[in-house]
């Protein structure tokens, strides 16, 4: 699953005690292991092989130049949604032609960018987006090629803020659309269309509405190759699971299994498929450490304050997102046997982990059963790699934190810990 382990009661990343991370780094500290991040993303490969997929990163999730270069430098392209994004990803030293475009709201500043770096496709989102991007290469004279967003109106039964296949969504066009937008649009002489693109949700635990969702995208070439359109790729997206609990996830592999053979025949004959995966590569490649500042009593609850709060790490809060938490040191009888929501071990207490924010919704876990921990103590968040750090924010004036990879025994920081005057860098005082 990722190489964060227990070793005699104490908590590991790769070859370096999270105790010396804490010591090095301070806290609050987003982890990362560079060896997790190879292992997640070689194994999607070698799973969709049969297909020969080019695997965009989806940046979003985990933003970090380092790790956009680690990715890079195994041979992943990119997957992008502004042009900040694009901006990472080229300082990354990634090739702009494996890039793809998503995003509803590309901006015009955002377009050229894309255009003059030679962003291999847009995802178109609407009808007004195709016009406008074709506009601007008219332009530039510049030409591109894209694929159109579809909705497959398919339930991938996750949270309603991480539903985006469904006909309702915001994203894309449904399929009774897709049909007359290409004979509106798929003549441009700037702007190929030339693709379908897929992205129903995240994270989907089962395979079945990817199958569905692939069929109806396949269905829809083929009317409209009768129609004359030649369409040769397929983008199917990502939000491939990851183990927020031990073995929550299906494996690569067993994606792969259900997808590939739908799709073997079509490759065979010219069809290229793109992935967008994000969280199934990077969420159990990092952990958050936060220590301790306070432990209270108050009624019959106890609640642990610490030094990262929904600020630090926001998906608890504003999901309801389930993340595994235990102590870094609790010592051989308490190390855990497994990710999960309850265990059964001697000594625990019901707990509520919360954050130091002047704010309710403040907490990193509710109602768990865990060690006792006391002022001091450094405590792990897991499966933080994905929607950490690139969600964090400087609420109640928090410096962010800082990240840190983990290579073997090599400790490298990777973003330095804000200080408070990074705080008021862009700020004016004056009139």
């Amino acid at each position: 699953m990722d190489e964060f382990h227990y070793r005699d009661g104490a908590l590991f990343c790769e070859e370096i005690s999270a105790n010396e991370i804490a010591r090095s780094a301070g806290t609050p500290c987003y982890v990362y292991s560079a060896a997790t991040f190879r292992q997640h993303y070689t194994r999607l490969r070698e799973a969709f092989a049969p297909l020969n997929p080019l695997i965009c990163y989806s940046v979003k999730c985990c933003s970090n130049i380092a790790i956009l270069r680690l990715l890079t430098e195994l041979g992943a392209g990119m997957d992008v949604v502004s042009g900040g994004e694009i901006f990472r990803a080229l300082r990354a030293g990634g090739d702009p032609k494996n890039f793809v475009y998503a995003g509803v709201g590309k901006s015009e500043a955002e377009i050229r960018l894309a255009l003059q770096s030679g962003v291999g496709l847009f995802n178109i989102e609407s009808e007004m987006e195709f016009e406008n991007i074709a506009r601007i290469a008219r332009e530039m004279k510049i030409h591109t090629t894209a694929a159109l967003r579809v909705n497959p109106d398919v339930d991938p039964k996750t949270h309603r803020y991480t539903t985006t296949g469904k006909r309702e969504s915001k994203f894309g066009v449904d399929l009774e659309r897709a049909s007359a937008f290409f004979r509106a649009y798929g003549h441009d002489p700037y702007v190929a269309l030339c693709g379908i693109h897929l992205h129903i949700g995240s994270p989907v635990y089962t395979t079945g509405p990817y199958i569905e969702s692939v069929q109806k995208a396949l269905a829809l070439m083929d009317e409209l190759a009768r129609e004359g359109f030649r369409i040769d790729t397929l983008d199917l997206g990502g939000g491939f699971g990851a183990d927020y609990e031990s073995d929550q996830s299906p494996l690569a592999i067993e994606y792969a299994a259900a997808i590939v053979p739908v799709l073997q025949s079509r490759v065979e004959g010219g069809l290229r498929i793109i992935l967008e995966p994000g969280r199934t590569i990077a969420a159990n490649a990092g952990i958050l450490l936060t220590r301790v500042e306070y432990v209270k009593k108050s009624g019959d609850r106890t609640f642990v304050i610490c030094d990262a709060g929904m600020n630090t790490l926001l998906r608890p809060s504003h999901y309801g997102a389930f993340h595994f938490v235990w102590p870094v040191h609790p010592g051989v009888a308490l190390t855990p046997p497994r990710r999960a929501r309850e265990l059964v071990l001697p000594g625990l207490q019901r707990t509520e982990v919360v954050g130091p924010l002047c704010e309710t919704g403040d907490f990193l876990a509710e109602d768990r059963m865990l060690p006792p921990v006391s002022r001091g103590d450094l405590v792990a968040i897991f499966t933080a790699g994905a929607y950490g750090m690139a969600m964090a924010s400087r609420y109640n004036s928090h410096p962010l934190p800082t990240e840190v990879l983990v290579e073997g025994a090599t400790l490298r920081v990777i973003r330095a810990r804000e200080q408070y005057e990074d705080l008021v860098l862009h700020e004016r005082d004056s009139f």
